[in-house]
């Protein structure tokens, strides 16, 4: 405990020679305080209401007319055994586990792999529910786009990158500027209190160092006074979430399959451009070298800088991702997102293999049955031979006697 009041040392937030008392040559409402960040929670509790509602009442009527459709999902026999073990041990049993579950059950191998498929299936979530999500996020980004441009095209850091760290760090906080900072965080933090129900894609522990480095990222940049290059950052950032969450919602629907690639391509472009090249070339030069012309390096400066390359390696990461796509695209063979939910590519895999998974859950009967039908074949077959042969034979001896005769 004796540690804590060292957390706020203004050697690690500000620059060498500055104080917490240069600070309070602002007003207070024109200086961050820590203590802001607190609003933080409730506006992450009112993202997830206002989505809960946003999902049941305005998604399912835009999911109609772009003709979002669900699945039809096969149900699995009930078999309280399997059903047991797929809640309480896993839902991907090992070889050893079908194995017991076999003698348990008696059932085969294959019709337990087969019910344990059916039975993942029967959880992936819906396309409705992808639709919902995505749209959720698309209304945010488009409105946080919109009103951070609107609040920062006139301002001279929009235009000049030097004009961040003029006069830095008694900086005066505009209003626009702070309710732009905490709903930006408390929509993160919506994120991630909702991450463990949201679709599971295979990027999710990507996605959670990145909810928690941008959470980070915008706090000690908050509490720094670092809020005219956090805005740029947001702002960088919400230019293509728009467009990729807007070619999901295509994606999803039906009919719509030139307008998701368009809405494709354009995020490809924009997410290249935005996160590959301004934002290494021009956010991140402009805290690590023209910061240096107005202050000397300090603990908060290394911080951030570190949580903007955490980012930047997180953008290459799906870059990779978003290249093998338009690699496929180009190819004609892209036909789902790469971060698609991690069941789902191994169940369509496995749904290629051919219809010889479709074993009945009961027992054996398929196979006796198929096997019934083959052996009665084969015994007309017999019969049909021996029958022919007798038939040759006994004309080949009346003939051979005729001509005894």
């Amino acid at each position: 405990m004796d540690l804590l009041p060292d957390i706020w040392k203004q050697d690690y937030w500000l620059p060498p020679g500055v104080t917490w008392r240069d600070m309070e040559q602002l007003a207070d409402s024109d200086r961050p305080l820590p203590q802001d960040l607190l609003i933080a929670l409730p506006l992450a509790l009112g993202f997830v209401a206002l989505r809960c509602a946003f999902e049941r009442l305005c998604a399912p009527p835009m999911a109609s007319c772009l003709g979002v459709k669900n699945k039809v999902q096969k149900c699995v026999a009930p078999s309280p055994q399997l059903e047991s073990f797929y809640t309480q041990q896993s839902r991907q049993p090992t070889q050893s586990e079908i194995a017991g579950l076999m003698l348990l059950c008696g059932k085969t191998q294959r019709q337990i792999e087969t019910w344990f498929r059916l039975r993942r299936n029967q959880d992936r979530p819906c396309q409705t529910k992808k639709f919902a999500e995505a749209a959720w996020r698309f209304f945010f980004y488009l409105t946080a786009f919109i009103a951070g441009l609107a609040c920062l095209f006139d301002r001279p850091w929009f235009w000049d990158r030097s004009e961040c760290w003029r006069k830095y760090p008694v900086q005066p906080m505009e209003r626009a500027h702070y309710w732009y900072y905490m709903l930006e965080l408390g929509f993160y933090g919506s994120l991630l209190l909702r991450i463990s129900v949201d679709v599971k894609r295979k990027d999710f522990k990507e996605q959670v160092i990145h909810h928690l480095a941008t959470i980070f990222l915008l706090s000690f940049s908050y509490c720094a006074n670092y809020i005219r290059i956090g805005t740029l950052v947001m702002l960088l950032h919400d230019s293509s979430d728009i467009l990729l969450e807007s070619a999901k919602m295509f994606n999803y629907g039906t009919g719509w399959r030139r307008t998701c690639d368009t809405l494709f391509v354009v995020f490809a472009v924009v997410f290249l451009v935005t996160r590959l090249v301004i934002f290494p070339s021009k956010i991140i030069h402009t805290t690590l070298v023209l910061s240096m012309e107005v202050f000397e390096p300090f603990v908060g400066y290394y911080f951030f800088n570190v949580l903007l390359m955490v980012l930047q390696a997180l953008h290459i990461f799906w870059a990779g991702l978003i290249l093998r796509m338009v690699y496929k695209f180009l190819k004609g063979k892209m036909e789902k997102d790469e971060r698609s939910d991690e069941e789902s590519e191994v169940e369509e895999d496995e749904d290629e293999r051919g219809g010889e998974d479709s074993v009945d859950q009961g027992g054996d009967y398929c196979w006796e049955k198929s096997k019934d039908t083959l052996n009665s074949k084969l015994s007309m077959l017999t019969n049909s031979c021996v029958l022919n042969n007798l038939t040759n034979h006994r004309a080949s001896v009346a003939d051979r006697m005729r001509k005894a005769q």
